[in-house]
């Protein structure tokens, strides 16, 4: 059974997300601060955390980053904000979506399995033999789910792996913006430019050695990203 964090100040929010999680058969850990939290996410078996933004003690944001620095699973935001500057922001320090209060218990529960299945399984979306997948010094293990730059294992959320394998897995194809959100989100792509935009920088940021001229992952302008083929 897969263990959810959901932490919010607002004690009946906790309660009522436990109520749909439970559901689905996971089995809910609450908090309800930052420092919470980040114990729950040392003690226990943690696959993935639901956090507000807005806490005492310690806020999300804040909490995020710490938990970055020990664990790469998969963090949703909860917040009252609705402004592009929020999202990105999450995105930013390491979230791997957003969720905008009021929302929808479904939405969330469907959410929570994506980036459950893309946790666990790490791009098992690839269907041939040959697991590596290699451009330069540039190299993806698909058995292993490492990744390497000139020897070098590079750490990557889930995401930002899922997204860096689809575009190896197709080096010079460019694809646009909707085409990687719809592939790695399974969801209609609705004001994805963000959200693709900062993955994509967290991943050259990961991969290249000078991000602002990069050797691998290009852009092509007015049209998308590709891997550039060596």
């Amino acid at each position: 059974m897969d263990e959810i964090l959901v932490c919010d100040d607002e004690r009946e929010i906790v309660d009522a997300i436990e109520i749909y999680l439970s559901q689905e058969q996971y089995l809910v850990r609450k908090a309800y601060n930052g420092e919470e939290a980040l114990e729950m996410v040392k003690k226990h078996n943690i696959k993935l955390v639901v956090l507000d933004i807005m806490m005492p003690v310690l806020d999300g944001i804040r909490t995020a980053m710490k938990i970055r620095e020990i664990s790469a699973v998969p963090i949703i935001f909860l917040s009252a904000k609705s402004e592009d500057a929020d999202k990105i922001l999450g995105l930013n320090i390491g979230a791997d979506d957003y969720v905008t209060k009021p929302f929808n218990p479904l939405e969330l529960i469907a959410r929570v399995k994506s980036h459950l299945r893309r946790y666990t399984t790490l791009g098992s979306l690839n269907t041939e033999n040959n697991a590596m997948y290699q451009v330069g010094g540039l190299q993806i293990n698909d058995e292993t789910k490492e990744v390497f730059v000139d020897g070098e294992q590079i750490k990557m959320t889930p995401i930002e792996y899922s997204i860096l394998l689809l575009l190896m897995r197709n080096p010079g194809k460019v694809f646009s913006i909707n085409q990687i959100y719809e592939n790695i989100w399974n969801e209609e792509a609705i004001g994805a430019d963000n959200t693709v935009a900062v993955h994509i920088r967290h991943i050259r940021e990961k991969i290249e050695i000078n991000p602002k001229d990069p050797r691998y992952l290009k852009v092509v302008w007015g049209v998308g990203y590709k891997i550039e083929k060596q």
